[in-house]
């Protein structure tokens, strides 16, 4: 849709999409003012000839967004929305409503909140490739992104930035994989640059964090300081750098009933202590001047002379996964594949290596509809790859696993099937741990979703 199209606005080739479909919007177009509810599932939204810029103009959908996305498994690529400012001051870019939301390549700035999700324990969200910047109302309830109580969150090689008094990144979801982003508020006076306020299994690994003189605290990250509400709450940050141009703070403040904080192999730059977790696992970490190429310009990457190329220790696991990184942050808003070289750097980036390509992201939610299957059905897990339940209406049988709830996606490596923005691996197979599998898809495998009736 565009000038001289079907459709000459993006609202307009929602309405009249189906379920499924994917709709373009063309960069040339002017779409200032263009707001709307979105209803139709497993839409794929492209930017195509540049990135369209939609701003709100003055005006919202039902008082909440830019676009408030009802429908489920949304896709969306390339698009720029700013602008939306609503009499509660919780205005949005996107205010998530239904399940599953996939962003890659995308601009929020200037709304009350970048994106604004809703609580949905069977939701996925997962921002990659996207540049949040100077979102907030001023009243530090409103932030660059928040992420209201999902099952997983991943945000991964994206710039968040600038925040107006709230939080860089804040997110409830019950689990989350914070990769390879530059969250840094460089000028700005934001709060936290990442707030985790309810704990939960999180990964943080390869991020770049820096605080600026003018911050509303001293704080870097925050974790489950809120509550511990979310289940098997535990910590790993590995191989990040932090800077703090502040006198003083924390970079790793953690609720004091917090045992399981695992931090190796960061960076802490400027005055701060590392972290107040009491117990916490602390190996591998350097402390002091690091010797950065050009930290005045955010350049954080480490001299040939760094005390910081060699200190690393062998990161581990988190019990299931590796916590090594295979990537790094490039910028804008990016990652790139990490060389095995860099295991003895601390810190987030290699030391002048731009990796040959893209890091595919850990997860993308699936974009087509479940087939049935009937309850009861015996699907076998050998073969296809794994499963990964949904929601528990009924009982399938995996054989050779355990029997689990319905939905559930099969990926199934004996057939390929083109993905958009084919960029990098999706990591090695693994066994059909439930809320672990999808994290292991092979590049190209076919996605297959079985709904039981």
């Amino acid at each position: 849709m565009g000038p001289g199209k079907t459709y000459a606005k993006p609202c307009a080739a929602f309405a009249a999409a189906q379920d499924g479909d994917g709709i373009e919007i063309d960069a040339a177009g002017s779409y200032d003012g263009d707001v709307c509810v979105i209803t139709k599932s497993r839409l794929t939204i492209q930017g195509v000839n540049g990135r369209p810029h939609i701003d709100a103009a003055g005006k919202n959908a039902a008082g909440k967004a830019i676009w408030v996305i009802q429908g489920d498994q949304t896709k969306i690529y390339d698009i720029e929305l700013s602008g939306c400012a609503v009499p509660d001051q919780n205005g949005a870019g996107i205010r998530q409503e239904g399940r599953d939301l996939y962003v890659e390549d995308c601009y929020f700035h200037d709304n009350e909140n970048g994106i604004l999700t809703g609580a949905n324990p069977n939701s996925t969200i997962v921002i990659k490739n996207s540049e949040f910047a100077r979102n907030g109302a001023g009243d530090g309830q409103s932030h660059n992104m928040y992420i209201g109580e999902v099952g997983r969150f991943t945000l991964q090689g994206s710039y968040s930035h600038h925040g107006k008094v709230g939080h860089l990144v804040k997110s409830r979801a019950l689990r989350n994989d914070i990769l390879y982003n530059r969250l840094t508020d460089e000028t700005g006076n934001a709060s936290y640059e990442l707030d985790l306020p309810q704990g939960g299994p999180s990964r943080v690994i390869g991020n770049l964090f820096q605080k600026s003189a003018d911050a509303g605290n001293g704080g870097f990250i925050s974790f489950a300081r809120e509550s511990t509400r979310n289940a098997n709450t535990a910590l790993f940050v590995v191989n990040n750098t932090f800077v703090n141009q502040r006198s003083a703070g924390t970079f790793v403040a953690v609720a004091k009933d917090v045992k399981a904080v695992v931090l190796r192999n960061n960076i802490f730059a400027g005055s701060g202590t590392p972290t107040d977790a009491v117990g916490a696992t602390s190996e591998g970490n350097f402390a002091g001047d690091p010797k950065f190429v050009n930290a005045a310009q955010y350049d954080y990457a480490l001299q040939a002379d760094s005390p910081a190329l060699s200190g690393a220790v062998d990161p581990g696991s988190d019990g299931d996964r590796p916590l090594h990184p295979t990537c790094h942050y490039e910028h804008p808003a990016h990652a790139q594949q990490r060389q095995t070289y860099g295991s003895t750097y601390q810190g987030a980036l290699e030391r002048g290596y731009r990796g040959p390509s893209a890091c595919g992201v850990a997860y993308e939610p699936p974009n087509d509809p479940p087939e049935p299957v009937d309850a009861g059905a015996v699907l076998d897990a050998g073969v296809t790859g794994g499963v990964d339940a949904r929601v528990a209406d009924a009982a399938v049988t995996i054989e050779g696993d355990a029997k689990v709830g319905g939905p559930v996606e099969v990926h199934d490596a004996s057939a390929s099937e083109p993905t958009k923005k084919d960029d990098g691996c999706q990591g090695a197979g693994v066994g059909a741990q439930l809320w672990s599998v999808a994290l292991a898809l092979l590049l190209g495998l076919r996605r297959r979703r079985y709904a039981v009736r």
